[in-house]
């Protein structure tokens, strides 16, 4: 009797052939090449992650402490409350590479809420590492996790938070009991079971060491390619695991390079928006909450869904828009023919790797949103929130203008600066972009005694917090009088369909502005965002790498300067009736101040850009 394959996953395997003489030697200088991108940390660096993971895990117990104290809990309680950290992600699944950050979960028992996360960690964290280790730090209350993240000892943290509905969180807690989600909001749901998903995702695979350096390369091509991001609308590390775990599972023999191949050949050929799912629906007793565009009309509108495999089951790409599914599609497209050529012999494994040539060539036209404030503080929380939008801007842009735009494109980071400004008129130019008074970045100016005895009596139960002696309501200035301003600027590439004419965005643009000044984050004397329009020879030097070419404006004979002018003459802003931010910029209010730059080309113009 023939032995039987096993089967993993949802549907049997496609093919389990052993791995060439080939496919080995491809693996070795795909690991070869890995290390060349240096996408291995050093023994150092995982020395120094430890050690921050351990402050934090300290961290969350003073906060258990400290809350419990605060409301009064007996002694004998606290004394078993406990609190622990946990990783989930690229750091639990093995693959964490240097300058990635670390995605960890701060598990606390019930009598600890999130507010008191927001309110209490940021000092605590202050407490325990100096000033100068400490570059960022932004609390995003709102965002559909909500998260501080910040960089201690130059170890990026993003740092996550779920209250159990349970007196105490010891050690070794199983993942797999569903009965810890017992009483959970949506929220804390989404949290722990970030850790419960990388777990399950381990078990889920054939061979943990091959998935791995698969997942290496996955990763790094996708960061390469500006393809990685879920606040901007692309996969994050844990969908695109899942994605490539679904791989492993239809080749479960593969060696690392075939799997690649294997990977992207799937993803191209895959008829989405059928579900990728590596396991069958794992059912729950405790009616929660799941993805099913069956009876919710919202998942019925997703997109590309890679569903969770532990229960409830969510969606980890819910934020992937009809550009950013374009953009994916062809780059896996483009990603199976450079693998397909590698397996031939033809290419090298750092033809997959090329950096992306957003900046360089992708687009001519650009929206910048130029997020600026007037401290540390509060650019850390002004600049994530503004950061949470960007993707409803991107949304808001393709439904209104869908007749002109082929593709809005969210670049995955921000370009963060720092400015000294002397005057009022140096402040106005740098919140509408100007880069005439940037400096080099600096760490935050170390506290005063004031503010740290402050951190100090805060950990220890008062109600004093360091944010009455270091208020981001207080701008800060340099020694010799001068203003410090900083800023997050965020691009949105614009590809427009051969028979645009026109662009009114002002609606977008409006509805984007209104929704950042009138949350509870915004204080008008301390922060502001302006949305612009740029021509990609118009890009500021400081978003091209070192060798990379910046596009130049092309230059136009006498005859098509004058076809030009006819063009324009025929479509001013007024009777192509595109101003319609007219009715903000009569206003006098500083908060409404808002700058219109049109595109002056015969094909195209933008209106509504602030």
């Amino acid at each position: 009797m023939a032995q039987q394959t096993q089967q993993w996953g949802v549907s049997p395997p496609v093919s389990v052939e052993e791995p060439s003489k080939q496919d080995i030697e491809l693996s070795d200088k795909l690991l070869a090449e890995l290390k060349l991108q240096k996408n291995f940390e050093t023994g150092k660096d995982q020395e120094r992650r430890n050690e921050v993971l351990g402050i934090l895990d300290k961290v969350t117990k003073d906060l258990v402490q400290l809350v419990g104290k605060k409301k009064g809990l007996p002694k004998a309680i606290l004394q078993e409350a406990g609190g622990k950290i946990e990783t989930y992600g690229s750091y639990r699944l093995g693959v964490i590479s240097p300058g990635s950050d670390i995605d960890s979960l701060m598990l606390a028992p019930k009598h600890v809420t999130r507010d008191d996360f927001f309110d209490y960690v940021p000092d605590l964290l202050r407490k325990e590492f100096k000033p100068e280790e400490i570059k960022e730090m932004v609390s995003v209350r709102d965002a559909f996790v909500p998260i501080i993240k910040t960089d201690l000892r130059g170890v990026d943290v993003d740092i996550i938070f779920c209250s159990l509905q349970r007196p105490s969180v010891p050690n070794g807690l199983d993942y797999n009991d569903t009965s810890l989600l017992r009483g959970l909001s949506e929220v804390d749901l989404r949290c722990v079971n970030g850790i419960r998903v990388t777990t399950r995702m381990l078990t889920l695979v054939p061979q943990t060491k091959t998935f791995r350096m698969a997942l290496r390369a996955v990763k790094l091509w996708a960061q390469q390619r500006g393809m990685y991001g879920n606040v901007s609308g692309f996969p994050g590390g844990v969908a695109w695991a899942m994605m490539l775990a679904r791989a492993a599972q239809l080749w479960p023999n593969a060696a690392p390079s075939k799997l690649v191949e294997r990977f992207f050949w799937l993803m191209t050929e895959w008829k989405w928006p059928s579900p990728i799912r590596l396991q069958k629906r794992e059912e729950g007793d405790l009616s929660l909450p799941e993805w099913d565009p069956q009876t919710n009309y919202r998942d019925k509108y997703h997109l590309m869904p890679v569903i969770t495999p532990a229960y409830p089951s969510m969606n980890s790409t819910n934020n992937v828009t009809s550009s950013t599914f374009k953009l994916i599609g062809a780059e896996v497209k483009r990603a199976h023919e450079i693998a397909t050529a590698i397996g031939k012999g033809q290419r090298p494994w750092n033809a997959l790797f090329q950096k992306h040539s957003f900046f360089t060539k992708d687009y001519k036209h650009y929206i910048i949103v130029i997020a600026a404030s007037r401290s540390q503080e509060a650019h850390d929380k002004w600049s994530g929130f503004v950061n949470s939008r960007v993707r409803r801007l991107v949304g808001s842009i393709e439904k209104e203008q869908a007749a002109s735009v082929d593709i809005a494109h969210p670049f995955p980071k921000a370009t963060k600066r720092q400015h000294s400004c002397k005057s009022d008129e140096d402040i106005e130019r740098v919140k509408d972009g100007s880069l005439n008074f940037q400096v080099e970045k600096s760490s935050m100016d170390p506290p005063t005694a004031q503010v740290q005895a402050a951190a100090e009596t805060a950990a220890q139960g008062s109600d004093v917090t360091i944010q009455d002696a270091w208020s981001v309501k207080t701008p800060e200035m340099t020694a010799d009088g001068a203003h410090v301003i900083y800023s997050s600027t965020f691009y949105i590439g614009i590809g427009l369909k051969p028979d645009a004419r026109s662009l009114d965005i002002s609606r977008p643009i409006s509805m984007f502005r209104a929704e950042c000044i009138t949350n509870p984050v915004f204080d008008e004397n301390m922060m502001s965002v302006r949305i612009k329009h740029v021509r990609n020879y118009d890009l500021p030097p400081d978003v091209f790498n070192e060798g990379e070419t910046r596009p130049t404006r092309s230059k136009k004979g006498k005859g098509a300067k004058a076809a030009a002018q006819t063009a324009n003459n025929k479509r001013t802003v007024s009777n192509a009736n595109l101003d319609v931010c007219s009715k903000h910029c009569a206003k006098t209010n500083r908060r409404h101040r808002e700058h219109h730059t049109l595109a002056a080309t015969p094909q195209m113009a933008i209106a509504g850009i602030c």
